[in-house]
């Protein structure tokens, strides 16, 4: 829907930044004009929404490069609320935003030692350690972080990307045993890890690989990603156990990769309708099985 912000009153005004912060919409060229045009002089008038809209303007204003309206937010925070460590957040933040990194981050030390609790400064610091391309940084300060709050899956997460970012692959696959720790029916932890093993080589990480893209084909049948990358592990474990003359696990093995080939084939025929399906025959064509 599109408004002309010129003819809306100032109780429409505040409403359609209330309706976009409760439907998480960003939308901050839009709050930013909204809010020099009609809220910002009658700021007296906003009552008990008016400290998280400052903070919407803020952001909204960050976004944009506006930083002469981040600032005098700010200082209206910073006038009512002296010494507030969510206010030195927003002042971290606007320094962050103008690539001022050195004095972001002795801001943001300084909150940390205030209150050791604070989780999400502790992330804005990470944050700014990969932004100037401290990786090895970055990791450290995660695993420190990780030692205080352990349960943070989103933590993990990132600390698995930069691990491999770093093609540091044992430290990957621990990061993404520990999320399947904590979100076990999510298929795509278990893809995750499967991936890794396979990356990693070698017979048990193979094996390791073709059991996680099982469990991940149990959770989702529908993961192709994980039903081509059973057909790739157990294509190699086929090469390895007829070598090795071990003739039980070659059969095994030899079902497991004809069911995903089968499984494969039969999704790519049907999805053959649509032009933009990718070509999936053509790759199990490249990688054909001969027993």
């Amino acid at each position: 829907m599109s408004y002309n912000y010129e003819e809306l009153s100032f109780d429409e005004a505040r409403d359609l930044l209330r309706q976009w912060r409760e439907s998480n919409e960003r939308r901050s060229e839009e709050v930013v004009e909204l809010w020099l045009t009609i809220l910002s002089d009658g700021l007296d008038k906003i009552g008990n929404e008016k400290h998280v809209l400052l903070e919407q303007v803020i952001f909204a204003a960050l976004d944009c490069h506006c930083y002469s309206v981040a600032n005098n937010c700010i200082a209206i925070l910073s006038n009512e609320f002296p010494g507030s460590l969510r206010v030195k957040r927003y002042q971290a933040a606007r320094l962050e935003a103008e690539e001022k990194y050195t004095e972001a981050v002795m801001l943001l030390d300084k909150i940390v030692r205030a209150d050791e609790t604070n989780s999400a400064v502790y992330k804005r610091m990470i944050a700014i350690r990969k932004a100037r391309g401290e990786i090895k940084q970055a990791i450290e300060d995660l695993v420190d972080y990780l030692k205080k709050f352990i349960s943070d899956v989103e933590a993990w997460q990132e600390l698995c990307e930069l691990y491999l970012q770093m093609q540091d692959y044992s430290r990957a696959a621990y990061c993404a045993e520990e999320l399947i720790l904590h979100q076990p029916h999510n298929h795509l932890m278990h893809q995750r890890l499967a991936d890794i093993r396979y990356t990693m080589g070698g017979i048990e990480n193979m094996e390791l690989a073709k059991s996680y893209y099982c469990q991940a084909l149990k959770l989702n049948p529908d993961n192709m990603r994980a039903l081509l990358g059973l057909f790739l592990t157990t294509n190699n474990l086929l090469n390895h156990y007829k070598s090795s003359g071990n003739s039980s696990k070659r059969k095994e093995v030899w079902k497991l990769c004809q069911w995903a080939q089968s499984q494969a084939t039969k999704r790519q025929q049907a999805a053959r309708a649509a032009p933009a399906a990718p070509g999936l025959s053509q790759m199990m064509l490249a990688l054909a099985i001969t027993e």
